[in-house]
């Protein structure tokens, strides 16, 4: 199958230049592709693999050693210099997402270390990416202590493997991509920042280059070869330069002048710690090969920021993701600004006769422009994809408006329309707090890796053994195993005779609130405080790994506003604009409650559902809830109770008690530290 030509991308121009980069040196760090659904994430990063040059290897090295350097340390050598060798394309290796650490890292093979008696390692997908491209797609969904293990390989060039008494290290220098669609949710902050550079896609606004998109799409499908034909020059052109560029790398120098300007950039822009100058400092290095130059200039500084610094600026880790490109442009007049006088200037005169800043990299382009198609690329102000700024809705400082653009609580003129659903105005969540542990009490099978709810996990404590359920899942209880063959009377360990240990470690759940908006809990204050417990549960549920859902009741009915999602700061908007007011459906929120989980059991059944009903438990609207009991019946649920005041009608503790709940008084949820 021929691969997409990479030059036969229309826009996305960022990208294509990140990758470029990237591929050019690989040090820069790796690159993190955030698009909605659509946006050629993945052919692109495909089609990347395709320029990249055939690579000589040892005949045989399972870990592709470089025959004129071979790796000291590699499992399968040594090897000398000039061991006989093979070329073959570079690798493209894709990391599904159900990976589990063995098959990333490699393991022993335990059944051939019994049955033989040999220490046989299997290497896993980071050998095989070595000295070529490891691609992550969907990285958002991965367990994060695989992203880590992941990013470590990346940054130091190795792999080092401990576990299963084998004790292994290997050469592991690739170039590392991974898509995500932020509707899946954000990974952490953390995680984010040790890339190098982030890169957001959309589909194109411009008709034009939709056309063409799918115009180029329908040609390849048609005639795979000849559409690759077309672009076979470009393709070569690419390829060549990246060659020229990996070769230049090296004599690329960068001035002290600009190694400041890097610093005062970072600093003015507010970033932690130190990985964004150095990633900065790669990025604008690689720039200037990738132009031919030899020394770093002031427009590879600030082309490099772009790409490096903008991810980087998320002090919470429920903030929505984004990029202030004002911001960004500011810290760099700044950083010009703050200059000693003998660096101000232009910093590359010899290369700019007419002085000022040099020109931006042009695009990677096809035969009749930068596009290869005769256009000449997306309008002017736009983000490289013919989008122009953020998302509407989405702009830095600004709210979005609710889910429901049609808020039934206000006419079409946009008046507030007389009726018993009128909500209030929303009210903003008071500062976080540490909230009380929540966790489903029985023990779960560990379908999901996290920090909430006990279960049987592939890590963590061990309680005992079991004959393994095909291949070995996990570490070997050795006891067990010599248990095993004593019993039959064997002198040697034999493959029937091997147990796996049985460990208990913690889960990730679905947590689903149902949160009471009626006009009772605008009284007193009290929805702020109710904002307040939610907001700290949600943050909770994004430190324990959990995906998340909210619903809301009042009036005459329930409404889904966050259908279960990983996207934790979505939750987080969706409760800051949350209204109040009208009757109490407190039946209805139960039995959309009942629905949604019955939806998620058929799409995921090993994820536990948590319900957290947030009310006070009255009931003014609707049958009696507590008739709807049944639909609920085995879920784990927690009632919050937000009944305040004097006199309390106990409803919430009825409620409680009907559908099997834990019962937690609202201002009981804080976790307050003991003297």
């Amino acid at each position: 199958m021929t691969p997409y030509p990479f030059s036969a991308v229309v826009g996305l121009d960022d990208l294509r230049l990140a990758l470029l980069l990237t591929a050019v040196s690989p040090a820069v760090g790796g690159v993190l592709v955030r698009g909605e659904k659509g946006t050629a994430k993945s052919t692109v990063v495909r089609a990347l693999a395709a320029l990249l040059p055939d690579v000589a290897v040892v005949r045989g090295c399972r870990f592709a050693c470089d025959p004129a350097a071979p790796d000291p340390q590699c499992p399968d050598g040594p090897h000398e210099a000039g061991a006989p060798s093979v070329h073959r394309p570079a690798a493209l290796v894709e990391l599904p997402v159900g990976a589990t650490e063995d098959r990333v890292v490699g393991t022993l093979d335990i059944q051939r270390a019994l049955a033989d008696g040999v220490k046989a390692y299997e290497p896993g997908l980071l050998a095989a990416a070595h000295r070529g491209v490891l691609y992550v797609d969907e990285v958002n969904l991965l367990p994060d202590h695989l992203v880590d293990l992941l990013l470590d390989a990346a940054a130091m060039g190795r792999a080092h493997v401990e576990r299963d008494g084998v004790s292994v290290k290997h050469a592991a220098r690739f170039l590392l991509v991974g898509t995500m669609n932020p509707e899946e949710g954000e990974p952490r902050p953390q995680l984010v920042d040790r890339f190098g550079l982030v890169v957001t896609v959309s589909a194109p606004r411009d008709p034009v280059q939709r056309a063409e998109v799918v115009r180029r799409r329908l040609a390849y499908e048609l005639d795979q070869d000849a559409f690759g034909a077309r672009f076979e020059g470009d393709e070569k052109e690419l390829a060549a330069r990246i060659v020229a560029a990996q070769k230049v790398l090296p004599g690329v120098t960068l001035p002290d002048r600009e190694l400041d300007r890097i610093a005062r950039v970072c600093l003015a822009y507010g970033v932690d710690g130190m990985r964004a100058d150095i990633v900065v400092a790669r990025c604008a290095v690689a720039l200037a090969a990738w132009h031919g130059r030899s020394e770093v200039t002031a427009g590879d500084v600030a082309d490099a920021a772009r790409l490096a610094l903008p991810h980087r600026r998320r002090k919470d880790p429920l903030d929505p993701p984004g990029t202030d490109e004002e911001k960004l442009e500011q810290a760099l007049n700044e950083a010009e600004n703050d200059l000693p006088p003998d660096s101000h200037g232009s910093p590359d005169d010899d290369d700019d006769p007419d002085g000022g800043p040099p020109p931006p990299p042009p695009p990677p382009h096809g035969p009749n422009g930068p596009n290869g198609d005769g256009n000449e690329g997306p309008p002017p102000g736009t983000n490289g994809d013919g989008s122009q700024g953020p998302p509407p809705g989405n702009e830095p400082g600004v709210d979005p408006p609710p889910a429901d653009a049609t808020n039934r609580d206000e006419s079409p003129t946009g008046g507030t329309a007389p009726s018993a659903q009128a909500g209030a105005a929303p009210v903003a969540p008071g500062a976080a707090f540490r909230p009380r542990t929540l966790s489903i009490a029985r023990r779960g099978e560990g379908g999901h890796s996290g920090r909430r709810s006990p279960a049987f996990a592939r890590r963590g404590r061990v309680i005992g053994s079991r004959e393994p359920r095909g291949k070995l899942a996990g570490a070997p209880h050795l006891p067990a195993t010599l248990r095993a063959a004593l019993h039959r009377g064997a002198r040697r360990v034999g493959p029937g005779d091997l147990r796996e240990a049985v460990h208990v470690g913690r889960e990730a759940n679905l947590v689903l609130f149902v949160v009471d908006a009626s006009g009772s809990m605008a009284a007193r204050k009290r929805m702020t405080l109710v904002k307040t417990a939610v907001l700290s549960l949600l943050r909770d549920a994004y430190h324990r790994r959990d995906r998340i859902g909210m619903i809301t009741f009042r009036g005459h009915e329930a409404e889904q506003v966050l259908p279960p999602t990983s996207s934790h700061e979505v939750g987080v908007l969706r409760l800051a604009s949350l209204r109040t007011g009208g009757r109490t459906p407190l039946a209805a929120g139960l039995r959309q409650a009942a629905a949604t989980i019955a939806t998620e059991r058929r799409r995921d059944p090993r994820r536990r559902p948590l319900l957290v009903v947030v009310t006070d438990g009255r009931a003014t609207s609707g049958p009696d809830p507590v008739t709807l009991a049944p639909l609920l019946n085995g879920v784990a649920t927690v009632v919050v109770d937000c009944e305040s005041g004097p006199v309390r009608l106990g409803l919430a503790r009825r409620l409680a008690s009907a559908l099997d709940a834990d019962l937690m008084p609202l201002d009981t949820l804080e976790m307050r530290r003991t003297a």
